[in-house]
């Protein structure tokens, strides 16, 4: 796996890429040299956040943390990331049964006695309607919720909207 590191309001040390790297080496042995992990270090005012992705063909992982300490929030990084591959690893393995890009094979087993079922318990279906952003953003606001899926009429493809943690919004926009 290819590990590319940037910094946001930081430029990250040597040290710390070379740390960075020798971290994500631990996940090398689920990755093809094909499969790239992005690290971003950021520098807060309370200190700082790791956010690493692995972008796979179809699945991605994704992890961020915060710590004071910049080694701290790449070690708790990389747990989580594993942690996340531990508990799906039998539904992993099963979407990429064949791809040689990734192996779960060498995944531990998750530690909690129960793996998590994954269950729907609620369906909806509405229409979408055509919209711009900004009346999307409207009527997320107006039924209360984090998130709201509307067909973008300026690109006239389906999108979604939602609320960030720092209490902005983000876009989703598809393609296929």
């Amino acid at each position: 796996m290819k590990t590319i590191i940037t910094g946001k309001n930081y430029t990250p040390s040597d040290k710390l890429k070379e740390t960075i790297e020798k971290k994500f080496e631990k996940l090398d042995k689920y990755f093809s040299n094909e499969i790239t992990g992005n690290v971003m270090v950021i520098k807060e005012k309370a200190g700082y956040k790791v956010e690493a992705t692995i972008n796979t063909k179809g699945t991605i992982f994704r992890a961020e943390m915060r710590a004071d300490d910049p080694y701290d929030a790449v070690d708790r990084v990389i747990e989580k990331l594993s942690s996340q591959m531990s508990k799906f690893k039998s539904k992993l393995q099963k979407k990429y049964k064949g791809y040689q890009e990734v192996t779960f094979a060498d995944l531990p087993e998750y530690e909690e006695d129960e793996t998590e079922e994954l269950h729907v318990v609620k369906k909806k279906k509405f229409e979408l309607v055509p919209m711009t952003v900004d009346e999307a953003i409207v009527q997320m606001e107006l039924l209360a919720h984090n998130f709201f899926v509307f067909l973008n009429m300026e690109t006239d493809s389906v999108n979604v909207v939602y609320r960030r943690n720092d209490k902005d919004y983000g876009l989703l926009e598809t393609s296929y």
